[in-house]
């Protein structure tokens, strides 16, 4: 029986790759990536704290809100108190509606990802030339704000048609976050090319953890650990990717903070420290785009 294919790689079995470091010899790769996400009133698509309300769900709107006026300031305080870098999946529609949330990232020299228009809305199921015109739209928009295009895609909800990564390889983009399948960076081939996709999780993600499996921030916490510590001692044979994703609206609330900010502080303060490289996902993107080919999968 022949199953369908998406096409995009081949299988590639990590243990039987060419073997490379991070820069400086460094073996673990670790980024924070930050959700900064708006969301349309009276829409019911989004994260929910205690479930779906009916119409037009002013809790659920508001606490999504309470991500941008409140969350975020926290999560960046507590990346400047810890020296982290960050990347930041940011809507494009945050630029009208908080701009100062845009100006403090863009202080603190960190990547902004595009992230779509909006989580109101999943560009999976727009036809062809729908999803063009959005991503030429957020395209536009972070260019004209930020002086350049972003190197980095992440679909709102991680949502992709069966052409989005054409699509964003003929917009210009070098990587995509959308396609969790490894802990390393892998080739995607597209119609007109190839475009890099860079490990991002849904495992260690506060909206799938705490949201969908109601595990506890205390438990969270430990599985960030607990990664970080498993993932260290794995890297002696291969160059990893360990990215952690925080939501503003979770990760934010100050109980859920508390257990984010013990965890990360564990792996800045780890003996190990001199294996680890704190980065960016683009960082990672362009590193890996100067490697020969045949060391990244796919190239």
């Amino acid at each position: 029986m022949a199953l369908a294919t998406h096409g995009r790689y081949d299988y590639s079995a990590i243990v039987d790759r060419q073997d490379y470091s991070w820069p400086e010899g460094k073996r673990l790769a670790i980024y924070v990536a930050v959700n900064v996400e708006h969301f349309e009133f009276g829409n019911l698509l989004g994260h929910t704290a205690a479930g779906d309300a009916p119409w037009p769900d002013h809790r659920n709107f508001a606490w999504r809100d309470y991500g941008n006026r409140v969350g975020m300031w926290r999560i960046l305080k507590m990346l400047d108190e810890l020296g982290l870098p960050a990347v930041h999946n940011l809507n494009s529609s945050i630029y009208d509606y908080c701009p100062e949330v845009v100006d403090a990232i863009r202080a603190r020299g960190d990547e902004i990802v595009a992230h779509g228009r909006t989580n109101s809305e999943r560009q999976g199921t727009l036809s062809e030339n729908d999803e063009k015109r959005l991503i030429d739209e957020v395209t536009e928009t972070i260019a004209r704000n930020e002086g350049s295009p972003a190197k980095g895609w992440m679909a709102p909800w991680m949502s992709a048609s069966l052409v989005t990564p054409d699509l964003l390889q003929e917009a210009g983009y070098e990587y995509s976050l959308d396609w969790p399948c490894d802990d390393q960076p892998i080739w995607l081939t597209t119609r007109n090319g190839r475009i890099l996709s860079v490990p991002y999780p849904v495992e260690i993600n506060d909206v799938p953890q705490m949201l969908a499996r109601r595990h506890t921030p205390e438990e969270f916490a430990q599985m960030i650990i607990d990664q970080f510590e498993e993932m260290l001692e794995q890297s002696v044979d291969q160059a990893l990717v360990m990215p952690i994703s925080l939501h503003t609206m979770v990760a934010g609330q100050p109980y859920r903070l508390r257990q984010v900010r013990r965890a990360l502080r564990h792996i800045v303060e780890h003996a190990g420290r001199d294996r680890i490289w704190f980065t960016r996902a683009g960082e990672i993107a362009s590193y890996c785009a100067s490697l020969p080919a045949g060391v990244v999968p796919g190239s």
